[in-house]
C-alpha cells in the first residue's frame, strides 16, 4: 500500500484493526479493564437517565389521569347574589346545562352541590368535602364508577353515601356502617344557626389512588345535598367534562357564552397549574442532572483512549509507515471509542426499558426487603410508583448517549492521528 493510495472511510480493515485494540489484553498494551469500566459506566447512565425519564412521566400522567378522571375538567359558577349579599348559586342550573351540553366537544355535565363538613364515626372525626349529585352523573365519572378498588354498590346510591377510602379508613368505617355529617350551617332558629346533623349510610366506598381525594371526599344524592345544605332548587356549580381537556383554552370562550352573561369558569388547569409547573421545573432539572452522569460516564471513553494511544504509540508508526493515512488512523481509533458508546448505550437502554415495564414487581421486591412503608401515598399523592415508557424519551436519552460518546472521542482519536511515525518508531 503506498502513502498516496486512499482509502475509503470506515473500511473494513479499519473495523479489524479497531476491534483488535479492544479486545487485547493489558499484556499485550489494551485496556481491557478500562474498556468494561468505560461501557458499564455508560450503560448505568443511560439506564439512570431512561428510569428517571420514564418515571418522571409516569408521574405526570398519573397525576393528569387522576385530576381528570375524578374531577370536572371544568366548573361553571354564576355570579348570583341576593340581596343580603348571600349567593344563590345556579337557580336555572337545569337550563344551563343543556345549553353547555350543545357546545362541540363537551362529554359531560352535571349540576352539583359543593360544602365541607365534619364527618364523624367511632368517636373519630375528620373534614371533609361533600359533592351532591345526581346517581346518573356520578356514574359517568371515570374513577369513581370505575375505581382503583370498591367496595359495595354504586346502584345503591341513592340509598346513603359514597366515601373516598381515606374518609372510610380513617372513621373506622365499612359499607353498612353509618357516619354521622355535621354542617355548621344548618336549621335557622330564633336563637340563631342551629348546626345540622344527619347520618347517612356508607353503601359505597372507592379509592381513586389520589390521596387528598381519598381522605376526603364524599358523595351524596343531589336532592339530599340541596336540602342538608340548604340549597333548594339552585346548584353551586356546573362540573363539565370535555374531549381534549388538554386544550381545554380553546373551549373556555364558547362555554361562557353558552353559560351566560353572569358565568364564570375554572378549569383544571386553573386548579393544578402549581403541581403542574413544580413538575415541569422538576423534569428539566432532572433531565440535566442526569445528563452531567452521561457525561462523566463518558468522559471514562477519553481516559481509555488516551492510554490506548500511549500503549499503541509504536503501532501507529508501524501502521503510518505502511501507507495509512491520517484519517485511517483516526477513524481507527474514533471506532474503539465509538463502539463502546454504542454498546453501552444499547445495554443501558435495554436495562431502562426493562426498568420502566416491570417496576410494579421491582419496588414491590424494595419495599419487601425495606420491610414496607418506604411509598407513603398520603405523602406523594399516588397510591403506587408510576413509570411511563415513552419514545421521545427513549430516544432522547440515545440521543444524548451517542453524541457524547462520539464527540468526546473525536479528541484522543485526533491526537492518534497526528502522532508523527519517525518520532513514535524513535520514541519505541
Amino acid at each position: 500500500m503506498s502513502k498516496n493510495s486512499s482509502t475509503r472511510p470506515f473500511a473494513g480493515f479499519e473495523w479489524a484493526i479497531a476491534w483488535r485494540y479492544l479486545r487485547a489484553k493489558r499484556a499485550e498494551g489494551g485496556v481491557s479493564v478500562m474498556t468494561w469500566i468505560s461501557l458499564i459506566g455508560i450503560s448505568l447512565a443511560v439506564f439512570a437517565l431512561i428510569a428517571t425519564l420514564a418515571v418522571r412521566s409516569g408521574f405526570r400522567s398519573d397525576f393528569i389521569d387522576t385530576i381528570l378522571g375524578a374531577n370536572a375538567h371544568v366548573t361553571i359558577y354564576e355570579a348570583n347574589y341576593g340581596t343580603g349579599g348571600q349567593r344563590l348559586g345556579i337557580t336555572d342550573y337545569v337550563a344551563m346545562a343543556d345549553r353547555v351540553r350543545g357546545v362541540d366537544g363537551v362529554l359531560r355535565v352535571a349540576p352539583a352541590i359543593r360544602g365541607q363538613v365534619m364527618a364523624t364515626a367511632n368517636k373519630r372525626n375528620a373534614g371533609v368535602e361533600v359533592y351532591g349529585e345526581t346517581l346518573e352523573d356520578l356514574q359517568t365519572l371515570p374513577l369513581v364508577a370505575h375505581p382503583e378498588t370498591a367496595q359495595g354498590a354504586l346502584a345503591d346510591f341513592n340509598d346513603g353515601v359514597a366515601i373516598g377510602s381515606g374518609v372510610a379508613r380513617e372513621l373506622g368505617l365499612r359499607v353498612g356502617d353509618f357516619i354521622t355529617l355535621i354542617s355548621p350551617d344548618g336549621v335557622k332558629t330564633p336563637f340563631g344557626t342551629s348546626p345540622r346533623i344527619s347520618d347517612y349510610k356508607v353503601v359505597y366506598i372507592f379509592q381513586v389512588g389520589r390521596s387528598d381525594i381519598d381522605r376526603t371526599r364524599i358523595y351524596m344524592p343531589f336532592a339530599e345535598a340541596q336540602s342538608y345544605f340548604n340549597r333548594e332548587g339552585t346548584a353551586d356549580e356546573l362540573e363539565v367534562s370535555v374531549k381534549d381537556p388538554e386544550n381545554i383554552e380553546a373551549l373556555r370562550i364558547p362555554l361562557l357564552q353558552a353559560a351566560g352573561e353572569r358565568a364564570y369558569i375554572w378549569t383544571w388547569r386553573d386548579s393544578s397549574g402549581g403541581f403542574l409547573r413544580a413538575l415541569q421545573v422538576e423534569d428539566n432539572v432532572m433531565f440535566v442532572l442526569m445528563s452531567i452522569l452521561v457525561l462523566i460516564a463518558s468522559m471514562n471513553i477519553i481516559s481509555g483512549l488516551v492510554m490506548l494511544v500511549k500503549n499503541k504509540t509504536r503501532d501507529i508508526g508501524i501502521l503510518r509507515t505502511m501507507g495509512l493515512s491520517q484519517g485511517s488512523i483516526m477513524r481507527i481509533f474514533f471506532i474503539s471509542g465509538a463502539s463502546i458508546g454504542l454498546v453501552g448505550t444499547t445495554v443501558g437502554v435495554v436495562l431502562g426499558s426493562l426498568f420502566a415495564i416491570y417496576i410494579d414487581p421491582i419496588f414491590s421486591f424494595v419495599d419487601g426487603i425495606m420491610g414496607g412503608g418506604v411509598w407513603d401515598p398520603n405523602v406523594r399523592y399516588l397510591s403506587h410508583l408510576p413509570a411511563k415508557l415513552e419514545l421521545d424519551d427513549v430516544l432522547s436519552a440515545v440521543s444524548l448517549s451517542l453524541f457524547l460518546s462520539f464527540v468526546i472521542t473525536i479528541f484522543p482519536a485526533r491526537r492518534a492521528a497526528r502522532l508523527d511515525p519517525v518520532e513514535a518508531l524513535r520514541n519505541e
